[in-house]
């Protein structure tokens, strides 16, 4: 596994890459505020080297995804389009044929649902169950969904999970997603479905967006991604075969490992690589 290169902005090595895959939350913005230089770097990119795909574990359609973007200042024209987590799932919900599924999360998240054949009923009568996070994550831990899980787990009940991060920064807070509670399932020895990062679902969808978007194929190898999540955005772009960069900063996932050799152990301990780290996306 080779060394990283550590770069303050991603003009030096844009030039040898024709699309970007760009994490939202993390690098992006932080659930409340955009950082300072990422619009700057995104626009960039798109203007001298290729098409800019938004690429997030929000377990909502894409299309309710630009108008919050639009709330925290970042402009349309720094990219392209935006794939979620919640389109890959919903064709993973729909491959249940209207089975009676047990829904987990909160109402927030109706979008996900609408125009699918999907019918909501108790842990009792439920087929599958579908996993957008937690109800109130301001309050709840994942913990509080062991009992239900459990009960769930000996039915054998396959999830569906819309998000598979563990946890975001919000504004300075962690909240728990849903790949959290897919975790515990997990270890019940639940079986879990996943559309979203790292799993490859979500990739197919962005990189024919990409080439949508190009007009034209273009190689993964000519692809770079940039994510927080070594689990998700750095694991998924490995397993595509796609360069990446992380991001390292404060408000990312992985607080505190500014230095080069607390980044590098971690990278090595994930049994992830990455082209480069950054503190933050910039130009």
């Amino acid at each position: 596994m080779s060394t990283p290169e550590f770069i303050t902005g991603i003009s030096g090595l844009a030039r040898d890459y024709r699309g970007l895959l760009c994490d939202a939350w993390g690098v992006i913005h932080n659930g409340v505020d955009l950082f300072p230089d990422a619009a700057g770097a995104m626009l960039q990119f798109r203007e001298t080297c290729g098409p800019v795909i938004i690429l997030t574990n929000a377990p909502r359609p894409s299309s309710i995804i630009p108008a919050q973007l639009d709330r925290l200042g970042l402009p349309r024209e720094a990219y392209d389009c935006v794939v979620t987590s919640g389109d890959a799932t919903r064709a993973e919900i729909a491959k249940f044929e209207g089975a009676p599924a047990l829904r987990i999360g909160p109402d927030k998240d109706d979008a996900l649902f609408e125009g699918l054949d999907v019918n909501f009923t108790s842990l009792e009568k439920a087929a599958f169950i579908v996993c957008t996070g937690l109800v109130d994550d301001q309050s709840e831990t994942p913990e509080d969904y062991r009992p239900l899980l459990t009960i769930a787990a000996e039915k054998q009940l396959p999830m569906v999970c819309a998000n598979p991060d563990i946890i975001v920064n919000w504004g300075g807070r962690r909240i728990w997603c849903a790949g959290a509670l897919a975790e515990i399932y997990q270890g019940l020895g639940g079986d879990v479905i996943f559309g979203g990062k790292p799993h490859a679902p979500i990739y197919e969808l962005a990189i024919n967006a990409i080439h949508e978007a190009a007009g034209e194929k273009i190689a993964n190898a000519k692809l770079l991604c940039i994510g927080d999540g070594l689990g998700t955005d750095i694991a998924g772009a490995n397993a595509q075969s796609i360069d990446a960069i992380l991001v390292s900063g404060a408000d990312g996932v992985h607080d505190g490992e500014h230095s080069e050799a607390d980044v590098s152990a971690r990278l090595k301990e994930a049994g992830v690589s990455v082209k480069a780290v950054m503190e933050r996306l910039a130009w």
